[in-house]
């Protein structure tokens, strides 16, 4: 029997990858385990769940359709865990998966990321919704309007990489509509 996937991602220095490369290339190599790491999310190792975020936008960068299919349960299950990690990775994968989405996967999503950027501090998670939210307001009038405060509030953050990010999008939507 194999090792599995929560104690491959568990221990060593929490900001190090860990073994998340080597899970990485077994899902790769093995895609029915994808799965398997999708529930590592239910770890009480946070360390454990930072590293499935890591490996699963790498995993889609390989292979977005292996991330298809968990669409309903990052809307269902990863969107409420209480973890920045999780939540900055979610704009990511949302991103990767658009295309194969369904409309109300798409509009849960949406729901999803404006929450973050409202009530989240964590500034990835905010630099991370900024750069999704801004992407689709080019298209979506009604985005862009709920979008511009929250934008110019961002634009003010101490942190300077919040505020870099907010401000060239605020800028670029402004322009978008003149």
């Amino acid at each position: 029997m194999s090792e599995g996937f929560e104690d491959m991602l568990t221990g060593g220095h929490p900001n190090s990858l860990g073994r998340t490369i080597e899970v990485v290339d077994t899902v790769l190599a093995d895609p029915e385990r994808m799965t398997e790491l999708f529930d590592c999310y239910k770890s009480d190792d946070e360390v454990v769940r930072l590293r499935v975020s890591n490996a699963m936008r790498r995993v889609q960068a390989e292979r977005p359709d292996l991330v298809v299919p968990l669409v309903d349960r990052l809307i269902s299950e990863i969107a409420h865990l209480d973890q920045p990690s999780a939540q900055w990775t979610l704009p990511k994968l949302f991103e990767g998966a658009e295309a194969e989405m369904s409309p109300d996967q798409r509009a849960q999503a949406l729901k999803i990321v404006k929450r973050n950027l409202a009530e989240h501090d964590d500034w990835i998670v905010l630099n991370n919704s900024i750069e999704y939210l801004a992407r689709l307001a080019a298209s979506d009038d009604d985005l862009r309007a709920w979008l511009l405060p929250h934008l110019k509030r961002c634009a003010g953050d101490s942190r300077k990489s919040v505020a870099k990010r907010a401000a060239k999008a605020l800028t670029k939507l402004e322009r978008s509509t003149q």
